[in-house]
């Protein structure tokens, strides 16, 4: 059985998807981008301050099943230019405990949804 994550924390889906789906001890995130919560705007005045917004929507999605980045054991980073790898990374690892990071694949892709540079997803447990 699974269970809908919903929250108005992080961005609403702009289409046919959920937020989240928890089924058993098992979270499955949708990818979050840069799109402030409250302001309905997205956040691109630097990699730096994209990614922190990206990670932050990731964090309330992940709050909203009642779990942490502790919890999490797969991302999915998924960027438009390899070149701002090096930007997101430190981001992304101010997020998780070095010795306890989740797995993840990071790929560049041609374009992501709404032509933004950052997309996360993650798989987490409880």
């Amino acid at each position: 059985m699974k269970k809908i994550i919903t929250t108005a924390k992080a961005p609403a889906p702009i289409g046919p998807y959920s937020q989240a789906v928890l089924t058993g001890n098992t979270l499955y995130t949708s990818g979050q981008i840069a799109i402030n919560p409250k302001t309905g705007e997205l956040v691109l005045e630097s990699i730096q301050k994209e990614t922190k917004q990206v990670m932050e929507n990731l964090k309330e999605v992940l709050a909203a099943a009642k779990m942490t980045f502790e919890n999490v054991i797969k991302t999915s980073i998924f960027i438009s230019d390899m070149h701002n790898f090096v930007e997101i990374n430190e981001i992304y690892g101010t997020y998780f405990n070095e010795e306890t990071a989740p797995a993840r694949e990071t790929v560049e892709v041609a374009n992501l949804p709404k032509f933004v540079n950052v997309e996360i997803s993650a798989i987490a447990i409880k």
